[in-house]
């Protein structure tokens, strides 16, 4: 039902991409979903892969997972892969004296959303601001290969929630897309998998709307 204003390419993705799509997103949580193609049409179904197992890849995400494991004996990607993840992620670069925390951005985060605040930060230059949110795009990418790769969707990963609309940018940097298809062998196919972000403002309400007109009478029976 979306436009296709509606949805921002990161990746094209292969001339023939068809079959299955999955949706991640991350805002005041990780939402992920899975898109099965039944040969006719999608067939969405639900998952909690926002609350599986934090996987790191480098000595840097090593120390994260240790710094968070500290605070939380399960540490999930929604850990930081949301509003609160940013944030988390920033006190660990802060915590462990990786970079300065300005006065003016420690007193704005005190007085107001601490997450947006970070965010703002970040596209105004501010150093261990913009850091946290390189380290966010990365590991948004990397959960969103993951995603593809589980649920086999070659015909598309969407990005959806509250955060992706407002960075369009720095996701087309090239940090997103290296995370999204650095998986081993598993590089070719991802290289394939088209790769956009929803911004449509309204996409909760168009999909309550598609599932009704889909029930048809016994959504006018129980009104």
């Amino acid at each position: 039902m979306l436009e296709p204003s509606e949805l921002f390419v990161l990746q094209s993705g292969g001339a023939e991409a068809a079959g299955n799509a999955a949706i991640i997103s991350a805002g005041t949580g990780l939402g992920e979903a899975g898109l099965f193609w039944d040969g006719c049409q999608h067939v969405p179904f639900a998952t909690e892969g926002g609350h599986a197992s934090f996987s790191p890849e480098n000595d840097f995400d090593l120390e994260l997972l240790r710094w968070m494991r500290r605070q939380w004996q399960h540490v999930s990607w929604e850990r930081v892969l949301s509003g609160p993840g940013l944030e988390n992620i920033y006190r660990f670069l802060r915590d462990s004296g990786r970079a300065p925390e300005p006065p003016w951005l420690r007193d704005e985060m005190l007085s107001g959303d601490a997450p947006a605040t970070i965010a703002r930060a970040a596209d105004a230059g501010c150093e261990i601001a913009a850091t946290a949110l390189d380290c966010f795009v990365r590991y948004y990418g990397a959960e969103a290969g993951n995603l593809a790769l589980k649920t086999m969707a070659r015909g598309g990963v969407y990005l959806g929630g509250g955060i992706a609309p407002k960075h369009l940018a720095k996701l087309s940097d090239g940090t997103f897309l290296k995370a999204f298809v650095s998986k081993g062998r598993m590089q070719s196919i991802l290289e394939t998998v088209p790769l956009r972000v929803i911004v449509s403002e309204n996409l909760n309400l168009l999909g309550a709307a598609r599932c009704a007109v889909g029930r048809g009478g016994a959504v006018a029976t129980s009104r």
